[in-house]
């Protein structure tokens, strides 16, 4: 069943993307009440450059937030992962595309971003019951 979440998602990001950046964010810009944005980070495992279309349900410090839930997978997003290893990354958002840098909040500062977005956002608290594993909140910084 992974495999098909997989390919699904991937289809869907790879329209996306391509609508997005067709309509230079016009189309496709906000998705559920949010900003979306388009993610390039580095594969951790490849070195390849790799493009997501992501929400930022909330800002902090005005650095969008992200939230690696894969809709509630037991495992994270491969985006995380390449974060992880490479936290530079180039963001596009609201019309605008710059480096940023990723930051994953500490414990306590994470619990606090989630409060915040699941507070507006209650599919993240949804996503939350179906994994064990605390999903993950992720600062762009820059």
């Amino acid at each position: 069943m992974s495999a098909v979440k997989d390919a699904i998602a991937k289809g869907f990001n790879v329209f996306h993307r391509t609508l997005f950046d067709v309509t230079k964010g016009k189309v496709g810009g906000t998705g559920f009440g949010m900003p979306v944005l388009k993610l390039t980070t580095t594969g951790a495992k490849s070195g390849e450059k790799r493009t997501v279309m992501l929400t930022s349900p909330i800002e902090t410090n005005g650095n969008p937030v992200i939230v690696a839930s894969y809709g509630g997978d037991d495992r994270s997003p491969a985006w995380f992962h390449n974060l992880k290893a490479n936290p530079s990354c180039e963001v596009t958002i609201h019309g605008d595309t710059k480096t940023m840098t990723a930051r994953i909040p500490n414990a306590a500062e994470r619990d606090d971003l989630w409060m915040q977005l699941t507070s507006k956002h209650d599919n993240y608290a949804d996503y939350q019951t179906k994994t064990d594993r605390t999903i993950p909140v992720v600062v762009l910084e820059g």
